[in-house]
């Protein structure tokens, strides 16, 4: 059983008497449904489960549930012989945004507390908007990414004692010692590897065959890409999602690595907004994580960001470095000079950020560069730049540095991450290592999502 944080919000979920329901979205293949099936098998003693998508493509019984006395037909067809008092009962809707009506259905069905439900779903977003009757108020919407660094190191035998010494060590802004940080450092460098991908992280630690773990990681690249295909089929529309979908990896080996509208369909008269309706389904769906462009970094940073000049990173570092390096590990593990590994350290930067609870943000000025990114500083108003570095020239960042000399941004710190061991501040920046940013976390954890 692989350690996931959101196993107590699910627990704690199942033990209150709320009346919205838990649903819990996420790209496909990050273990929604199996830790929503785990702690359910263990709190309830009637647990049912109904992939949506599967009636859908099936024999369709949930199809024109469209009242409460409708869904409750239709269950008992599927689980009548499970159907007991709502203390003992659970309800796993899988795959819900398959059946918009369901989602409008939600309202009733917490009402009515026949019985206890949670659900999982892909695409909420995109559902959400194409929905008719958005049940505010009935959803406890909870986003699940792949594993983080700190899941990974528990899935690899680092005890809780461990990571909590660490946390105090990043707390008190102070360095590990050299072999911890070098034990450390060979597993953030795993992590690079293999990603968060349950079933990769499984197999790694099972029997670490590099040949294994990258099948499930290209199994799950092809199938957000047949996804994105048959998006675009069902809805009749001319749309371009599987072209920038499959321009990321690319686009991350380029300097800039913004997305390059023109080369979308190879038309230089297209502008960002219209292909709106694209990223918005790859962001929706989980599969792609969005960084927009920030020129005049006032808080807060969702006020004063669009979709030009966007950067888009894969979901799970460890598919990007399978695209890159396929089985040849010593690209990542044996720090060669000649191979600049930024996009695979910003993307695991962008990765652990998200799964935090930041909005992602990069500062672009055409005078004084880029900054890699900027999360809201609520302390103090404003922002907290920072620049992620693979290579042994850390301390060179001149966009960083005309940055903070800025007086009107109103910055209080920014951070350096690296592979260095060394903490300590210098000119108001903190200099840290790498692995660090898996203490970064958004204490107000304001969801954005939906607010664009």
């Amino acid at each position: 059983m692989l350690y996931r944080k959101i196993t107590k919000r699910i627990e704690e979920y199942f033990s209150s008497d709320s009346d919205r329901m838990l649903l819990i979205d996420g790209a496909r293949q990050i273990g929604k449904s199996y830790i929503i099936r785990y702690v359910g098998k263990n709190t309830f003693s009637n647990f049912i489960e109904i992939n949506m998508e599967e009636d859908k493509l099936g024999d369709r019984v949930f199809a024109d549930a469209k009242t409460t006395k409708d869904f409750y037909m239709a269950l008992s067809i599927v689980a009548g012989d499970k159907m007991k008092e709502r203390e003992n009962t659970l309800v796993f809707i899988d795959e819900i945004q398959a059946y918009d009506h369901l989602l409008t259905l939600v309202k009733f069905l917490m009402k009515e507390k026949r019985f206890t439900y949670v659900a999982s779903g892909s695409l909420l977003g995109v559902t959400l908007k194409n929905t008719q009757s958005v049940p505010i108020g009935s959803l406890d919407v909870q986003h699940m990414y792949p594993m983080d660094f700190e899941e990974f190191l528990y899935a690899n035998g680092v005890g809780e004692l461990a990571i909590k010494a660490m946390r105090e060590s990043f707390n008190k802004q102070e360095a590990l010692s050299e072999a911890m940080h070098n034990k450390i450092m060979d597993l953030f460098r795993k992590y690079l590897l293999v990603g968060g991908l349950p079933k990769a992280v499984e197999v790694f630690v099972e029997s670490r065959n590099v040949v294994e773990f990258r099948s499930i990681q290209k199994e799950a690249y092809d199938l957000y890409g047949v996804d994105a295909s048959k998006y675009e089929e069902e809805h009749n529309k001319k749309l371009k999602i599987r072209r920038i979908f499959d321009m990321i990896p690319s686009n991350l080996e380029n300097k800039k690595k913004r997305v390059v509208i023109k080369d979308i369909e190879d038309k230089k008269w297209k502008r960002s907004n219209d292909y709106l309706d694209e990223f918005d389904y790859l962001i929706s769906a989980g599969i792609a994580l969005e960084v927009k462009a920030i020129s005049t970094p006032t808080y807060p940073m969702v006020e004063n960001s669009g979709k030009n000049l966007l950067k888009l990173y894969l979901n799970d570092v460890g598919i990007l470095s399978g695209i890159f390096y396929r089985n040849n590990i010593k690209a990542i593990m044996s720090d060669i000079n000649s191979i600049n590994l930024g996009s695979v350290y910003e993307t695991v930067v962008a990765q652990e950020l998200k799964a935090h609870g930041y909005g992602l943000y990069y500062y672009d000025n055409k005078k004084n560069g880029e900054v890699d990114y900027l999360i809201d500083d609520a302390d103090n108003l404003s922002n907290i730049p920072i620049e992620v570095k693979s290579g042994k020239d850390y301390t060179i960042h001149s966009a960083l540095d005309k940055f903070l000399s800025n007086n009107e941004y109103n910055i209080k710190k920014a951070y350096v991450l690296s592979n260095e061991r060394n903490v300590y501040v210098e000119n108001e920046i903190i200099y840290m290592p790498i692995y660090y940013v898996m203490f970064f976390h958004n204490i107000s954890n304001v969801i954005e999502e939906f607010l664009d």
